[in-house]
């Protein structure tokens, strides 16, 4: 007897639904009637992509401890599509297009930018469980690349850095490089200081959101010299 398509979906499932949700949301709400002012706006896109990640890390300790679905995998990039690719990048051109005016060429370079962008993310998510160790990551995490552009893109650094930013974060998606796979301890760090930067934002010099930025270029830096570094002592 055929299953429903609700009862192929496991616990991690569902969250991995809300994660797509909050991608969603990340885009909805910078075009949304509800906030009037852009400062609002922002902050709501910012948090949903935030929030997403958490999801994103909780789905894969669900699926862990409680098994998987036969459709997990598929849902799971789906839902990273939306929320690591397609939301950041629409979040990405909603900041910087509105200081652009009449500036018909930066807009087309920003597109340009962000078509590459999505184009790797693409590329990336479709071959991620193909391409998939337990000890590594091949390419850089797509959790790892949201962090870095929306941080940038929100703290409006010059337009000049941001779009070779754009193109050379999506290119390492995509790379060979090997990337570590960050311990548990890690793992809670990045959750802590995700969820401070929600619940803090802008507030103390925007310690938050850097301290985030920082540690993960650290490990975007410095991950791929311990990784090798620990292949040498192997």
């Amino acid at each position: 007897m055929q299953k429903s398509m609700i009862k192929l979906l496991s616990v991690a499932d569902v969250i991995s639904i809300t994660n797509a949700i909050f991608g969603v949301l990340a885009i909805l709400f910078l075009f949304t009637c509800l906030g009037t002012c852009d400062v609002f706006r922002v902050r709501a896109s910012f948090s949903f992509i935030l929030l997403a990640l958490i999801g994103d890390g909780l789905d894969g300790i669900i699926a862990r401890k409680f098994g998987k679905s036969e459709i997990g995998a598929y849902l799971d990039s789906m839902a990273d599509m939306t929320s690591f690719v397609i939301a950041p990048a629409v979040f990405i051109y909603y900041v910087y297009s509105s200081s652009f005016g009449s500036l018909f060429y930066s807009n087309i370079y920003l597109l340009f930018a962000l078509i590459l962008f999505l184009a790797f993310g693409i590329i990336r998510l479709a071959s991620f469980h193909l391409m998939k160790n337990d000890k590594f990551f091949i390419g850089l995490p797509s959790p790892a690349s949201v962090v870095i552009l929306l941080v940038i893109s929100w703290l409006q650094v010059d337009f000049i850095y941001i779009l070779p930013a754009v193109v050379i974060i999506g290119a390492l998606m995509v790379s060979n490089i090997k990337f570590p796979k960050p311990g548990k301890k890690m793992d809670l760090i990045a959750a802590l200081l995700i969820l401070l930067s929600i619940l803090l934002y802008d507030s103390y010099y925007k310690i938050a959101p850097l301290l985030l930025l920082t540690a993960i270029l650290i490990y975007a830096v410095g991950g791929p010299i311990y990784y090798k570094f620990l292949a040498k002592r192997r």
